[in-house]
């Protein structure tokens, strides 16, 4: 058996961080036929996730994403393998949340800007 551990620092508070992890959820039972539930907390979400071989959870709170996971036997020689996918599609999944918040921000700027040259 092998256990993996992936933590991440965010600023997304947790309806945006809590929209991420769906998104990752759905991800993973799509492309990795895992069976994901999902459980809201007031300040702390639970992604549970299974398939054979493998059992974890996906912590989601305002700050922080912490994913913890059991390899069984056979998946755990693939350890790093997996662990390099998993780090890839929530650093994906952060990133592109980045970048629409940038752009966001970026469209709001534009509109206060116009709406001060207008006035």
């Amino acid at each position: 058996m092998a256990d993996l551990f992936i933590a991440r620092d965010h600023q997304l508070g947790l309806a945006a961080a809590r929209r991420l992890a769906w998104q990752w959820a759905e991800q993973a039972e799509n492309e990795f036929d895992m069976e994901c539930t999902y459980e809201e907390g007031d300040d702390t979400d639970e992604v549970a996730f299974t398939r054979s071989g493998v059992n974890g959870s996906l912590r989601v709170t305002a700050t922080r994403f912490e994913l913890s996971a059991r390899l069984g036997f056979l998946l755990g020689a693939f350890k790093d393998r997996i662990e390099a996918e998993i780090v890839k599609n929530l650093d994906t999944l952060l990133a592109a949340q980045a970048a629409g918040d940038k752009a966001a921000a970026k469209t709001a700027a534009k509109k206060t800007a116009t709406k001060k040259k207008a006035t």
